[in-house]
């Protein structure tokens, strides 16, 4: 489990058919081959690592179901390692299971608009948890299938969400809350 609380970002270095090597933070020094990390918000596990950099294999689902069938060399991307059971939780629930690609629609000095696959629409609501690209945020709007989020100057500076323009591609998880009420009011 992850909170949505970016520790570092880092580069694509390369990006073979089923594989992704980004740059490894110097903070990520505890890393141990089967670690989980979150990658721009899907949970990857790494199979191999140096000083350098490390390494993840990407399944053609994966590649499909978010942005990195879109990434290419040089792209950054968020970090966020698995949140350690004695840790502090200090963001929301994210599970790391990216379930749509929103894009951008409109990206102003602290606010993103976000359009968004209509089968999210259920499990997005106003004032609730989202987590785009990896970081846990609250949805400051919703219209349609279109949703609004406000960023403070510390997401802007240390995520790659500051970076972000329209058309750009976010990976999209929604409130594991929200798609458990609503599996429970299905049955």
């Amino acid at each position: 489990m992850f909170t949505g609380i970016i520790e570092a970002t880092a580069k694509v270095l390369k990006k073979p058919d089923s594989r992704l090597v980004l740059e490894r933070p110097a903070i990520f020094d505890d890393l141990k081959i089967g670690c989980s990390i979150a990658v721009s918000g899907v949970c990857l596990s790494v199979i191999a690592f140096d000083r350098a950099s490390m390494s993840f294999d990407v399944i053609e689902t994966t590649l499909k179901k978010t942005k990195f069938g879109f990434l290419k060399t040089g792209d950054s991307v968020n970090l966020e390692r698995a949140m350690k059971a004695d840790g502090r939780f200090e963001g929301h629930i994210v599970m790391g299971h990216c379930e749509g690609v929103g894009e951008v629609k409109r990206a102003m000095e602290q606010r993103l608009v976000i359009s968004f696959p209509p089968r999210l629409l259920p499990t997005i609501v106003p004032e609730g948890s989202v987590t785009l690209d990896g970081v846990a945020l609250t949805v400051a709007g919703l219209e349609k299938n279109q949703l609004t989020v406000a960023l403070i100057p510390h997401t802007l500076k240390l995520t790659t969400l500051g970076s972000l323009k329209k058309g750009d591609r976010v990976n999209i998880e929604t409130d594991i809350l929200a798609k458990y009420l609503l599996k429970s009011h299905a049955d």
